[in-house]
């Protein structure tokens, strides 16, 4: 497939980019620094600001499905800074004729973390779990194919393969899951249709 990456710098973006080439996948990463890309060897690198609509949208224009990885930027838009690159995704992916997205978000973006743990970790994480969720219902209006990537907090160790999914709620050992595995779920659910149209839970199984 023809892939385009937004977030390919961050934790989880240069894990996919780098799993989607093993695999055959004609890979985009569009950054805004290209030096942080840790995999450059048959990636298609395209600089441009994620802010810039125009950009965005010509960068989508040929590919298969879009893979958004993006996460809150620094200075005065922090806290809107997802929903504004999301809505530039959604619009340049119908002006592209582009269906299929699959996001990473967090967990608690539904508001589906259990217990007072959960209502406290939910409200510590208020604002860019808010920001998400108007990426997300901004492109959940258009008329895509959707796979919504919910993990639990993230952690820098090696890939997990027997990582826990759930389509309902949270995975029931509601543990940190690698950057690496997450990656290997967006990947994965981009060829699965068991994913389609889903928003899935992701942990540790230990």
């Amino acid at each position: 497939m023809k892939l385009i990456v937004f977030g390919a710098t961050g934790g989880v973006g240069q894990e996919f980019v780098k799993m989607a080439i093993k695999q055959g996948h004609k890979v985009t990463a569009f950054v805004r620094t290209p030096d942080k890309l840790h995999t450059k060897v048959d990636v298609n690198i395209i600089q441009g600001d994620a802010f810039d609509a125009s950009a965005v949208a010509q960068a989508i224009n040929g590919h298969d499905a879009v893979v958004s990885c993006i996460g809150s930027t620094a200075g005065p838009e922090k806290h809107t800074s997802i929903q504004k690159m999301g809505r530039n995704i959604a619009d340049g992916m119908e002006a592209a004729g582009i269906k299929r997205i699959v996001y990473c978000a967090s967990a608690g973006i539904n508001g589906e973390i259990p217990g007072i743990s959960g209502k406290m970790v939910m409200k510590m994480l208020e604002k860019p779990l808010k920001d998400h969720r108007a990426a997300l219902d901004y492109i959940l209006a258009k008329d895509v194919i959707y796979t919504i990537a919910r993990p639990m907090g993230l952690k820098n160790t090696p890939l997990e393969l027997d990582y826990v999914e759930s389509f309902d709620s949270v995975p029931h050992t509601s543990r940190s899951i690698p950057r690496a595995s997450v990656a290997h779920f967006m990947l994965k659910a981009l060829t699965d249709e068991k994913y389609d149209n889903q928003s899935v839970g992701l942990a540790s199984a230990k």
